[in-house]
């Protein structure tokens, strides 16, 4: 067993590394990202669309995407060195991480050119219609319908927590098409413009940062979407949203290593009361195992192995990530309120006590805990449903 890379790939790290130098985005500016509700900025499109020139966007993918077709390994490095700098690719991770690889994956020739390219050049931003008022972790049970004409669909309906979508130019939209067909097989994915007469988006505040708004109620009324709009075949849908979560569940567990690394950094270096010293401690520990479990699975994934690993890592790593959180309430008391005492830094800034409140955003986003369980007890473990 060798745990690390071979000199082709600590070469592919150095030159990484020599072009991030130069090229990535201010600390200042990352800042402005985290703490705003706006559209992605202007410096946050050039960024992208300099990853995108320079074949730093999507390294796996050959250059015309993006890319540079970088190994298996070389991208478990590229995003080690990107979670390592707290540095995202893109201001629309929705659009670069879960759509774009969706359209890859199931468009056809016009809608790869029409929409992937422009994505991934950051042209063009996305949000993603999924989880509903009466369909969240049960994502088969959604109600939002679409009425099948010879050239056109239209959309009636609801969608909720849609991230980006009062600023989105698309959406990808997951509707009922096959009403009377068993709930898995009578899903379409749409693609529908965010300005077509009929939409309304209502963003949701957030209680620890009323200015914020980043999720989104979004109502469809009468909405008419161009039949060559279709993602896939019709009532064909299904398929499309577990590839989706796939994509977005993809290398997850590196983010939260790093963020559970750093949280136990901050506490560590703010001296929490000598009680917490073993809580600490156990955090470290935990750390260490997601990366080496990590590790595992990917080295199965890379020798074209399933990887159950995988499925533990989401739950494992949300879950500890939001715990490091409790750890640092519990230890700094009313200080854990303190704004000007900021925790370190995830998806944005804030006390010890927002940032716990916003972790369990990371038990949610992607699959539930509990839905994630279902899944481990089920595919993993051979229990009964």
């Amino acid at each position: 067993m060798r745990l690390r890379y071979s000199d082709e790939d600590e070469a592919f790290r150095a030159e990484l590394i020599d072009w991030l130098a130069t090229n990535a985005p201010t600390e200042a500016e990352v800042a402005e990202t985290k703490h705003s509700s706006a559209d992605m900025p202007d410096w946050a499109r050039r960024w992208q669309r300099r990853l995108f020139d320079n074949g730093w966007l999507v390294p796996g993918w050959p250059p015309e995407l993006g890319g540079r077709n970088a190994s298996p390994r070389q991208q478990m490095i590229y995003f080690e060195e990107l979670a390592g700098r707290d540095l995202q690719r893109s201001a629309n991770v929705q659009g670069l991480g879960i759509v774009a690889p969706s359209i890859l994956d199931y468009g056809n020739d016009e809608q790869k050119e029409r929409f992937a390219l422009p994505t991934l050049r950051a042209e063009i931003a996305w949000c993603i219609g999924m989880s509903e008022p009466g369909a969240g972790s049960d994502l088969a049970g959604i109600s939002t319908r679409a009425e099948v004409h010879d050239d056109v669909f239209v959309v009636n309906g609801q969608k909720v927590w849609t991230s980006g979508a009062h600023h989105a130019d698309w959406c990808l939209c997951y509707v009922r098409t096959g009403p009377t067909q068993p709930k898995h097989r009578g899903i379409s994915a749409l693609i529908i413009d965010m300005k077509s007469p009929g939409i309304t988006c209502r963003p949701l505040a957030e209680l620890t940062e009323p200015d914020f708004a980043d999720f989104n109620e979004v109502f469809f009324s009468d909405v008419v979407v161009p039949r060559q709009n279709l993602l896939g075949e019709l009532n064909g849908g299904w398929p499309i949203t577990q590839g989706s979560l796939a994509h977005e569940r993809a290398m997850l567990w590196v983010n939260h290593a790093q963020n559970v690394q750093r949280i136990v950094q901050g506490l560590i270096a703010a001296h929490p009361d000598a009680r917490f010293h073993d809580a600490v401690a156990s955090l470290y520990i935990d750390a260490q195992a997601m990366s080496l479990m990590g590790y595992l699975g990917f080295a199965k994934y890379a020798k074209g192995q399933s990887s159950p690993e995988h499925s533990l890592l989401k739950l494992f790593g949300s879950e500890t990530q939001r715990r490091a959180f409790l750890t640092g309430v519990d230890a700094f008391a009313i200080d854990a309120f303190d704004r000007s005492r900021e925790a370190p830094k995830v998806v944005r800034g804030g006390a010890w006590a927002d940032q716990y409140l916003r972790a369990f955003a990371a038990t949610i986003a992607g699959g539930t805990s509990e839905i994630q369980r279902n899944i481990i007890a089920e595919r993993v473990l051979g229990l009964p449903r």
